[in-house]
């Protein structure tokens, strides 16, 4: 990094050294510990009966830290997503259920607006087009933060609601659903998109606003021709504003798509782990009628509703599909070595 490296490396360069601290770190302590081990065994072969008491009385303290620090060591070891430090373009859309699944959608986003600020990350809203009874048709956002994908990755499903809805008079449970997206925000070393590879058009936002908004051709629409995916921002003034939240949405669905296609190389290997991230799947029913959230992939059930939709404690959630993925990755490479 200090040899005169280019900006783009540098960034490159930076990200591999903080991933790698950690893990020199952890393997020194592990080899220090090996290495006092070893020597308070030679002190208690030897002749003095004195150090050889003292030696004694420290050595199972040391055996039995020992397996924890090869077991983190290990953990350490795991291959990981290179996705995993990236920020994300989180995505909630109202599924079946009507007014409900809107307001269930609403719930949703809130509920990771809170877990995103415990955590330390900021949260930017993109574009959502509300409901007229309350919550969201469809709504996009930024977060930003620090390992942001690697906690966010596993929710990227459809979460299914039973509840009675507020309009129903008769008491009656009924079932909706939500589907949310998580998308890893590629920093610019990540992808480059060829300008020659998109169709830009603007045209006058609809639907509510401020002055000019729906005056002037301030709505972008930005198509890449190679794939035909297709972005639209309209919720700015500003025709640059809405071309910049386009092109950052872009981006992170061609970097997914690219993502996806290298995963579906490697669905034999990796078809029983946790957080495929496929969104037709559904991931997780939360039962309002018995305060039950139940995530089908670990087969994991919390009675304490009412803290996780208010996004205080997703994070048990969140803990629990992470401690899963590492176990099923580590059965899987020692079953490789083995």
């Amino acid at each position: 990094m200090s040899s005169g490296a280019e900006a783009g490396d540098i960034v490159k360069l930076a990200r591999e050294h903080g991933e790698l601290r950690p893990v020199v770190e952890k393997a020194r302590a592990l080899l220090e510990g090996r290495k006092q081990i070893a020597e308070l065994e030679e002190l208690i072969a030897g002749d003095d009966a004195d150090m050889a008491a003292l030696a004694k009385d420290e050595l199972p303290e040391l055996r039995e830290s020992l397996p924890d620090l090869e077991h983190a060591m290990q953990i350490m070891l795991l291959p990981k997503d290179k996705a995993d430090d990236s920020s994300v373009i989180l995505e909630v859309r109202a599924g079946t259920g009507g007014d409900e699944a809107a307001l269930f959608a609403g719930d949703l986003f809130r509920m990771y607006q809170r877990f995103s600020s415990l955590n330390g990350w900021k949260v930017d809203v993109l574009s959502a087009s509300e409901s007229e009874a309350g919550g969201y048709k469809e709504i996009q956002a930024s977060v930003n933060g620090e390992g942001v994908f690697a906690k966010m990755k596993f929710e990227a499903g459809v979460h299914r609601v039973q509840r009675v809805p507020a309009t129903e008079t008769q008491g009656r449970v009924h079932t909706s659903a939500a589907t949310v997206a998580v998308l890893p925000e590629p920093e610019d070393v990540d992808i480059e998109i060829n300008e020659g590879d998109l169709r830009i058009d603007v045209f006058r936002a609809s639907g509510p606003g401020g002055q000019s908004v729906n005056t002037t051709d301030s709505a972008v629409r930005i198509t890449h021709l190679p794939t035909g995916v297709v972005v639209s921002q309209q919720d700015e003034k500003s025709q640059h504003k809405n071309r910049a939240k386009a092109m950052q949405v872009l981006r992170a669905r061609l970097y997914e798509a690219e993502r996806a296609r290298v995963d579906a190389e490697r669905a034999a290997e990796r078809k029983g782990m946790v957080g495929s991230g496929d969104r037709s799947e559904r991931i997780r029913t939360y039962n309002y009628p018995q305060s039950r959230v139940t995530d089908h992939r670990i087969g994991l059930t919390l009675y304490n509703l009412d803290e996780i939709i208010r996004g205080d404690a997703v994070g048990d959630l969140v803990e629990a599909l992470i401690t899963r993925d590492r176990a099923d990755r580590l059965a899987e490479m020692q079953g490789d070595v083995s």
